[in-house]
């Protein structure tokens, strides 16, 4: 009985000491691993999301009034206007991918966030410089028929600014944020769940504010005042997210993520006359007593199997896994599962895209359709065009609080599983809501035509469009942010949050490719479907065509996830256990 019970106090002592402190390869601010009762989960969590809020209150102040500054202020037509936001969109939300690779291969994800949020602060400096330096403003007079080249050049660079400053803050911020959650503890592995959910709340709050309070005073006091306040407001939350410093848990940069990638496929193809192994207990791992060094491992899955030559064992190796190893020959089942865990995520990032073309629309013809419709609330009260976004922010707000609240527990019971749905079945029910948001978009535009007076119809016809795109975006944009990062390879976190945003870069890309293409095709037609305004245009074909390809996509998305492998962690659960 005595060895017995040494063995259970070993293990109550060893589960005590994970209860106690953070064994997921994180470290404090002082290098040392984390005592969980002063660092991580929402004390620290609290600062990070301050700062998103601040970002995304700029961003969607900019950018959803940015297609009416350039119309009305730089005199572009509606076409050009729509290309140059959704080229700036695009770039936007690409950049992350290099700040992502930057950050998990050197940096570090809090040097990344904190960098960037000054690069994105002088983009936002720039910006208000341009509307209160005489020299730099757009005209001297009030009404302003032909804007200095000067004001244009200015204000293309702080865009632009900005856009670098989002490639670093955007991937790193949000994974750092989730970092503060330890996967193999219990307890904080539900409220990571709930912090994807909760940081997508605080990140509508900042964009109805955006939408409502920002761009009403750019559109009724002026845009050096609405620049003013963005800037303040985003020095003090990077004043506030310093703070914390003392409080966050940090991921230690591992190097570049593409060389092991590239170990695993050079080791595969050198060894591709080797049979696959009987049992995946022969392929090379590293042993448990390394385990706290190396971070989580994965299990083996059977996809994909022609990879898992790279960690066979050649007759002439030795199996031990301290001795060097050339690890352009032989890799370990983690590396080779990592890969696999990258390769399996192509597909589904192919099938959101038309996704983030949809999402592409809100911010440019969905806004310059509101600027022709009757914008009173009352006879002395009008609203920005832009603060119809508003509603679709109000949606997903009310989307994402009854999923977490109503939805998940009830789910949780009828599923078993912890999440209440896999994350691609969240995405995939997000992604109907994008077929009917245009279907609706394509038939109020079509009453918009036909109407005698457009500018007498309300401009709450637009809110069906708008209400149903953002319930959709509470399952679809939440469980593509909690994809990202969870499916990919530990040390690639911040740029799995990187390929998220890409998925809304790309679309905005090819959301400007579609109107070059659909505007060449219908003028040889006879009349493009993109004219000098929107009552010369036809946007409701174009509305049904964005419906029949998120119709058709969704069908290829359907399939993908049925069939889709999740990532297979050795999981260590920390519990406390009296004897």
């Amino acid at each position: 009985m005595e060895p017995e019970m040494e063995k259970r106090r070993g293990e109550t002592n060893t589960n005590r000491d994970d209860e106690n402190w953070v064994y997921d390869s994180s470290v404090d601010y002082k290098g040392r691993v984390p005592l969980r009762a002063s660092t991580g989960v929402w004390k620290a969590s609290l600062f990070i999301i301050t700062i998103e809020f601040s970002e995304r209150l700029s961003y969607f102040g900019i950018a959803t009034n940015l297609i009416s500054y350039l119309t009305q202020v730089i005199h572009q037509d509606i076409k050009t206007a729509a290309k140059n936001v959704n080229f700036w969109a695009g770039v936007t939300t690409i950049m992350p991918l290099i700040g992502g690779f930057l950050a998990d291969a050197y940096t570090g994800r809090f040097n990344m966030v904190l960098f960037s949020s000054l690069i994105y602060m002088m983009g936002l400096s720039l910006f208000t410089m341009s509307q209160f330096i005489p020299s730099l403003k757009p005209c001297n007079t009030k009404m302003c028929l032909e804007p200095r080249k000067i004001h244009e050049v200015v204000l293309f660079i702080a865009l632009y600014f900005i856009s670098v400053g989002t490639g670093g803050h955007k991937p790193c911020l949000q994974s750092f944020g989730a970092d503060q959650f330890d996967d193999d503890h219990l307890e904080e592995r539900k409220k990571k769940m709930s912090y994807f959910n909760w940081w997508n709340f605080a990140l509508c709050c900042g964009l109805l504010l955006g939408v409502t309070v920002i761009v009403y005073v750019q559109d009724y006091v002026s845009w050096g005042v609405a620049d003013l306040i963005l800037t303040i407001t985003m020095a003090i939350t990077i004043v506030t997210f310093y703070m914390g410093k003392a409080c966050y848990r940090y991921k230690v940069p591992e190097g570049s993520p593409l060389i092991p990638m590239l170990q695993v496929l050079v080791a595969a193809i050198r060894k591709r006359n080797l049979p696959n192994p009987s049992t995946p207990a022969l392929l090379f791992e590293v042993p448990k007593s390394q385990k706290h060094c190396q971070g989580r491992l994965l299990l083996h899955t059977n996809r994909l199997r022609f990879l898992d030559k790279a960690a066979i064992i050649e007759e002439h190796v030795s199996t031990s896994y301290e001795q060097k190893h050339n690890p352009w020959r032989l890799t370990t089942l983690t590396k080779v599962e990592e890969v696999k865990l990258i390769l399996n995520m192509i597909p589904i990032w192919l099938t959101s895209l038309t996704f983030g073309v949809c999402l592409a629309q809100a911010p440019t013809f969905f806004v310059k359709q509101a600027a022709t419709m009757n914008l009173n609330i009352t006879d002395n009260f009008k609203i920005p065009p832009a603060s119809i976004y508003s509603l679709g922010a109000i949606a997903m707000l009310i989307s994402v609080t009854v999923y977490e609240k109503i939805l998940v527990p009830i789910l949780r019971k009828v599923t078993g599983n912890e999440r209440g749905i896999n994350i691609l079945q969240r995405i995939g029910f997000g992604m109907i809501f994008s077929v009917v948001a245009m279907s609706a978009a394509a038939l109020v535009e079509r009453r918009r035509l036909k109407a005698d007076e457009p500018q007498s119809m309300s401009v709450f016809w637009l809110a069906p469009q708008y209400i149903i795109l953002g319930l959709g975006d509470g399952f679809t944009l939440v469980g593509l942010q909690e994809y990202f990062y969870d499916q990919v390879p530990d040390s690639m976190r911040s740029l799995g949050i990187a390929f998220y945003l890409s998925v809304i870069g790309v679309g905005s890309f090819i959301s400007s490719f579609l109107i070059m293409a659909v505007d060449h095709v219908t003028e040889k037609g006879g009349r493009s479907w993109f004219g000098k305004d929107l009552n010369s245009s036809r946007l409701d074909n174009f509305y049904w065509l964005l419906a029949a390809m998120n119709g058709l996509n969704l069908c290829f998305y359907g399939l993908l996830a049925r069939g889709y492998t999740y990532k297979n962690v050795e999981r260590r659960v920390a519990v406390v256990t009296d004897v």
